[in-house]
């Protein structure tokens, strides 16, 4: 089974490329299963856009007894969706939805009943502290791949997230995949990233190339792989999934 975590800052593109590799590994007959870990529990928003799929906080909330198929939803393309969730705003840890929405996968064996092939573990990482950083624990993802622009901030963020990475590392938690760059048009984007990735030795795993097609397919509730398959955006994404494939090889 094919473990990994997508981090970066709110905004930076997470949940879209999640959505796009999802539909890319489920295109070569993968079984795929994506875990949102944000309080807004979006994630999957792209695969589902007709229903939204129910927080596992929210069951946990409801103090009713509930089963695995209320926490995971089916898309039309075969992936099996998850959103943890998160506290009422203002309200309780945003990280503990994250810790409820694994253990109770966990709990009720999803891993074994469902068999993915591929996890996509969907994470917010402006916080990386508690449960922000239970997916990259030991029996969790494998991998952690950042998203970032060439944006100040964007870097900034990547770079905590892959010290905290690197702060695991004798814990046998997740390793570094590499960073992604998902353009945004600002001043020496390429070279920003690249320096990022040479100061924490690991390399830069795709180069996503601005697109109006990013919005014109989050209208259209689809991803762009699906929407825009001859696109050199699909392309990109296509190609990112391939080398993550060969990263487990």
């Amino acid at each position: 089974m094919i473990k990994f975590a997508i981090y970066g800052k709110g905004g930076i593109g997470k949940s879209t490329l999640s959505c796009n590799l999802s539909a890319s590994f489920a295109k070569r007959g993968l079984k795929v299963m994506q875990i949102g870990c944000d309080p807004k529990a979006d994630s999957t928003s792209l695969l589902c856009p007709k229903e939204k799929v129910t927080p596992v906080l929210d069951l946990v909330r409801s103090s009713k007894p509930f089963t695995l198929e209320d926490m995971v939803k089916e898309s039309e393309s075969g992936v099996l969706c998850v959103e943890a969730g998160g506290p009422v705003p203002g309200l309780g840890c945003a990280g503990r939805g994250i810790i409820n929405a694994l253990e109770s996968l966990e709990n009720k064996g999803a891993y074994d009943i469902y068999k993915p092939d591929v996890v996509i573990y969907d994470v917010l990482g402006d916080v990386v502290c508690g449960g922000f950083t239970m997916p990259m624990r030991k029996g969790f993802a494998d991998k952690v791949y950042i998203v970032t622009s060439g944006e100040k901030m964007s870097v900034y963020a990547a770079a905590n997230i892959a010290m905290a990475v690197e702060n695991f590392k004798k814990r046998d938690y997740a390793k570094l995949g590499g960073i992604i760059l998902n353009c945004r048009g600002v001043e020496n984007e390429l070279s920003n990233v690249e320096t990022l990735a040479k100061d924490f030795d690991t390399d830069i795993a795709a180069v996503i190339p601005r697109s109006p097609l990013f919005a014109e397919a989050e209208i259209k509730g689809k991803t762009i792989v699906d929407l825009f398959p001859e696109s050199d955006v699909s392309a990109s994404l296509l190609g990112l999934a391939e080398k993550i494939l060969n990263d487990y090889k």
